[in-house]
């Protein structure tokens, strides 16, 4: 069994000042960023490349239709490296943007066509969530289909990922909040995949306990804000990292599985939906399989937490509900009759993800975690 592998070599620098130092950006280069991120760290060094500004193709997560403007644009000019600067929402739409394109995006996602790389792809990512840098996943909503989906496929690794804990700076609260409470899960669920290593294991370990000890010192500052965590930002821009390396080896499960559901119907922040449904689906597997790993698990969070091991999932909701405020489905519109809908299309559409669970999961199951959930 391969034990681990990183696809794109991985650089670090303070400042992204120090980054085009190396990297000397301009002429063949085309940066795919927000304006909010554009003008304080590269307008003022006077970089010569076309910029494409992702939020002048839609707002929030990826979807077919922004990727299909957005190669519009890209398509005026001559470029053979494209620079993500920016959020999962920038480096997904790059990932896929990097390839060969048919004519429609959604026909990458659908499998109608096969992923070809034909540009080379530079990923510095701006949040401190997804890990997308280092994984080979790029998710969409498909509105024409009702779908939101992955594409895993060697050809949408980045060649390069670039970490600047600098351009982690200007978050805002609840973006910060969100991101990193995802790249808690993404440590959380790899450590429990059926698919890891030792080696996966020691990257969810360390990032569990940068994520987690970090939150606790924002805590005890006084709560989530630029100020309590600034001294913070190069932990959990490594912890992101970390995470994104175990579960791009072994692989999310339940809880991505059963976000994207009500994440694509509700249009909710990708973070906001995995924590959604996070300790419901733990609670699941604890019915199920109580003992092995995630007794593990269970300990490692409960002692971070300074809880009872027999607590740690009420606890956990505590914790978290400090950085992030938990809500029930029902207040992003769900009725109860979607919960039937919600697990058959998980069942249907995200068995790649269903497949690292630790425990299998039923539809009836799955049904039974959405009804909690409302």
């Amino acid at each position: 069994m391969q034990a681990l592998r990183v696809v794109p070599a991985i650089h670090y620098f303070d400042t992204f000042k120090d980054f085009n130092d190396e990297f000397k950006l301009g002429k063949g280069d085309i940066l795919v960023t927000n304006q909010w991120m554009y003008d304080p760290y590269v307008k003022p060094l006077g970089i010569d490349m076309p910029v494409i500004y992702q939020e002048k193709y839609g707002a929030g997560e990826p979807t077919d239709e922004m990727m299909d403007a957005m190669k519009a644009e890209m398509d005026k000019y001559e470029f053979d490296r494209i620079i993500a600067f920016g959020g999962g929402t920038i480096v997904d739409c790059c990932k896929v943007l990097a390839c060969d394109i048919p004519d429609k995006v959604a026909d990458l996602y659908t499998g109608k066509v096969a992923p070809k790389r034909i540009k080379k792809l530079v990923v510095v990512p701006t949040t401190c969530g997804t890990g997308s840098e280092v994984t080979n996943v790029a998710v969409a909503s498909i509105p024409s289909l009702n779908l939101k989906k992955g594409i895993a496929d060697e050809e949408t690794y980045a060649d390069i990922a670039v970490l600047i804990p600098e351009s982690l700076q200007g978050l805002p609260d609840k973006v910060f909040a969100t991101s990193s409470v995802d790249a808690l899960i993404h440590a959380v669920e790899s450590y429990l995949s059926p698919k890891a290593s030792p080696f996966t294991e020691m990257y969810s370990e360390k990032a569990i306990d940068m994520i987690m000890n970090g939150y606790k010192k924002i805590i005890a500052a006084g709560g989530n804000t630029a100020e309590n965590r600034k001294d913070l930002l190069k932990d959990f821009c490594l912890a992101a990292n970390y995470a994104g390396i175990a579960f791009g080896n072994a692989g999310c499960a339940a809880v991505h599985a059963l976000s994207y559901a009500h994440g694509g119907a509700f249009h909710i922040a990708h973070g906001e939906a995995n924590f959604i449904c996070f300790t419901e689906v733990f609670k699941m597997y604890m019915r199920k399989q109580p003992k092995g790993k995630i007794e593990v698990l269970n300990k490692m969070l409960a002692d971070v937490m300074g809880c009872d091991v027999d607590n740690v999932y009420p606890a956990l909701d505590e914790f978290l509900g400090k950085i992030l405020e938990k809500k029930p489905l029902r207040e992003y519109g769900m009725t109860p009759e979607q919960s039937a809908e919600f697990a058959k299309s998980t069942i249907d559409n995200q068995q790649r993800l269903l497949g690292n669970n630790y425990v299998e999961l039923s539809e009836a199951e799955i049904k039974e975690i959405f009804d909690n959930l409302y």
